[in-house]
């Protein structure tokens, strides 16, 4: 059955899910020692506000104030944010931080890429796929970063261990 969703309707949604993200990476940053790991989640942070902020500025309802008002409501309160509450925070280490980020960005752009597909309306659907998009790019800067803070070999790197 498709789903029957109003543009409105989605692009509130992904305000939403952008302001869920930015917050939850926003606090990552706030919890990491190593400067590389948190200024990745800074990147994070700063690019889910410029996304909501896109969403908002398309966002033709009346009930969300203003982009600043919204974003600094219920900082606290996401799912997002949940999760990463749910575990010991002072055990939060940027390896478990970026496996967290990791998983919550591919289970994010797995149901956006369902909603999309269950939508019979091409504008909702762009909605959509453009935050799924947004979302992978977001998990390969999350993958990347934390191969490099593992050890792991760096996608750049692949060719010469190829050749060797």
């Amino acid at each position: 059955m498709p789903l029957e969703i109003s543009v409105k309707d989605a692009i509130k949604r992904s305000i939403q899910t952008e302001k869920s993200a930015m917050n939850f990476y926003a606090s990552c940053a706030n919890r990491m020692r190593n400067e590389a790991a948190r200024k990745t989640f800074e990147l994070l942070a700063r690019e889910e506000r410029e996304h909501a902020h896109s969403f908002f500025d398309i966002y033709d309802g009346d009930d969300i104030p203003s982009f600043d008002e919204f974003i600094e409501a219920d900082k606290g309160k996401s799912e997002w944010l949940s999760e990463l509450e749910s575990m010991a925070l002072p055990n939060l280490d940027e390896r478990k931080a970026m496996e967290v980020a990791m998983a919550k960005e591919q289970q994010l752009a797995a149901h956006l890429r369902s909603m999309a597909a269950s939508t019979t309306d091409p504008k909702v659907k762009a909605i959509f796929e453009q935050n799924a998009k947004s979302t992978d790019h977001h998990y390969q800067l999350i993958e990347s970063e934390y191969a490099r803070i593992m050890g792991m070999v760096h996608e750049t790197d692949i060719d010469t261990f190829v050749r060797e």
